[in-house]
């Protein structure tokens, strides 16, 4: 009898790379696949970019308080941010949802009507998908398709020594408030009776709950002029995105703490849970914020720029990646994000 290996030994990402690891490809325009935010397909005068996401009941959202609307939102803003992770706009997705019959027909056009809400928010036509019952819950896959001038492009592999680390927007607030969620849930299931608390907690729930891609972002970038020598979006954590670019640009890092973009209401609000805000930044994922590096020649770009803040620059690989304190102490850099098994 084989060895048994058990799917949480290897994690998401060593699961992808076992899986993948003999994959040979024969098409000619396939310039790119497994290993980055979206396959890059050649066609001609641009590349293709095509990402695929899940979200499953019970992993990946709590129905207990996920609205559906928002729930259908949060489906395509994800993977709008895939392609926005490239440097890409994308312009087409496909949704492919398997449900229980515990849903009606009016549940469903509230997460269908929350995908369109972002479809015409980002330009994205809905152009197909498949249906399929389910015994286990709710399953919703999209399927992104954009594109990126070839000239534009911007992989996970591209950071140089001395290049400078950006950040778009703040950091730790979905954390936040699913933290919220969840000890409102439990405090709900202790007692039917009582109502949430969710007054003051508009900002973080939102976060959470129905994230933006930042095409914003994508759209400055373009009007200044810089082209991202690497780039990803954060869903499982800043320290997890940071030490991926690490990886596949064989360089190293230093991240400041004290430069971390965090709102005041993340601060107020994690300590109510005695949680280091840095910590909720660094760890917390599903912020759907952009992490890029950038040549130190547009220094000045990015720091005019609004929505982005420089919180580091790249450092040689023997350095490791570390965040730096106030007081010069550094620590290193661990993945302590969303883990998949």
């Amino acid at each position: 009898m084989s060895d048994r290996t058990e799917l949480n030994d290897l994690g998401e990402f060593g699961l992808i790379e076992h899986l993948t690891k003999n994959i040979e490809h024969v098409q000619p325009s396939t310039v790119l696949g497994v290993g980055d935010d979206a396959a890059v397909i050649d066609r001609g005068d641009f590349y293709e970019l095509v990402s695929s996401d899940m979200l499953v009941e019970g992993v990946h959202f709590d129905m207990g308080y996920t609205p559906l609307k928002h729930l259908g939102y949060k489906s395509i803003a994800v993977n709008v941010s895939d392609i926005c992770a490239m440097n890409g706009r994308c312009e087409h997705v496909t949704v492919s949802i398997a449900v229980s019959n515990r849903f009606s027909v009016e549940a469903l056009e509230e997460i269908y009507g929350g995908m369109l809400l972002a479809c015409t928010a980002y330009g994205v036509d809905l152009v197909g998908g498949d249906t399929s019952s389910s015994l286990s819950g709710l399953v919703i896959s999209v399927t992104a398709i954009g594109r990126v001038a070839k000239d534009k492009i911007a992989y996970r592999s591209g950071a140089k020594e001395h290049d400078l680390l950006c950040v778009s927007g703040d950091l730790g607030a979905a954390y936040i408030g699913l933290q919220i969620l969840e000890r409102e849930k439990q405090i709900w299931k202790e007692n039917p009776g009582v109502q949430p608390d969710l007054e003051g907690h508009d900002y973080v729930l939102e976060r959470f709950l129905k994230p933006d891609a930042r095409v914003d972002i994508i759209a400055r970038l373009a009007e200044k002029g810089v082209v991202p020598t690497s780039m990803m979006d954060i869903s499982d954590g800043l320290g997890s995105e940071v030490l991926h670019i690490c990886k596949q640009s064989k360089v190293g890092v230093k991240v400041f703490e004290e430069k971390l973009p965090i709102d005041a209401t993340v601060t107020t609000q994690a300590q109510e849970f005695k949680l280091e805000p840095s910590l909720c930044a660094m760890n917390g994922g599903e912020d759907y914020e952009l992490l890029f590096t950038v040549d130190q020649k547009d220094f000045e770009k990015i720091n005019l720029m609004e929505g982005v803040r420089i919180i580091g620059h790249i450092a040689d690989a023997t350095d490791g990646a570390t965040l730096v304190y106030p007081r010069g102490e550094e620590i290193f850099i661990k993945a302590q994000g969303w883990k998949a098994f």
